[in-house]
């Protein structure tokens, strides 16, 4: 994909793995930087998936993320899977929960810390004990995604700043506006 279309990436198209989004600073641009991606498919003989295809929409989601013009969110379908889920009885129910939620770990302020009591019963020699301490984290976890904040996009006009924090067990870091 990447090789497709590698003359208009950053500057009319963004790809991620197999998927693609043309954009525009207006509607007459983007139309016509999507006319310049569908003719590029038609030369290479390259098919669509008409029922992945999602044309002029404000918002859309793209590797589980809902972007729109105001920022990143969390998808709210993926959610409400996480928040179904129970509490884990092995191992493996633990390693599938963080694997879920750290998918969205970066919406999540002090992800590793709060985590520590799961990430610990996934240690070599480990007995499997989920005590309170482990559904009070479980239980956090699941209500933090539900106040997942919007990642907005940056004001190139305004300073940054870079905060960073570490403990005997994580390290963290952000950088904001």
């Amino acid at each position: 994909m990447m090789s497709i279309f590698s003359d208009m990436i950053e500057n009319c198209i963004e790809v991620f793995m197999n998927d693609f989004t043309a954009y525009g600073d207006s509607f007459d641009r983007c139309l016509a930087n999507l006319s310049k991606v569908l003719h590029r498919c038609i030369e290479l003989n390259l098919v669509l998936n008409y029922e992945k295809c999602h044309f002029m929409v404000t918002h859309g989601i793209v590797l589980g993320h809902v972007i729109s013009s105001r920022g990143i969110k969390v998808d709210k379908s993926k959610v409400d899977l996480i928040l179904n889920l129970p509490y884990p009885s092995n191992v493996r129910d633990i390693r599938d929960f963080l694997s879920h939620t750290g998918f969205y770990r970066r919406l999540i302020k002090d992800f590793s810390n709060i985590a520590q009591p799961l990430c610990h019963l996934l240690q070599k020699d480990t007995d499997f004990a989920f005590k309170k301490n482990c559904k009070e984290t479980f239980d956090k976890l699941k209500e933090l995604l539900t106040l997942a904040p919007i990642i907005q996009p940056s004001d190139w006009e305004l300073p940054f700043e870079i905060m960073t924090d570490a403990s005997d067990y994580a390290v963290g870091d952000v950088l904001g506006q």
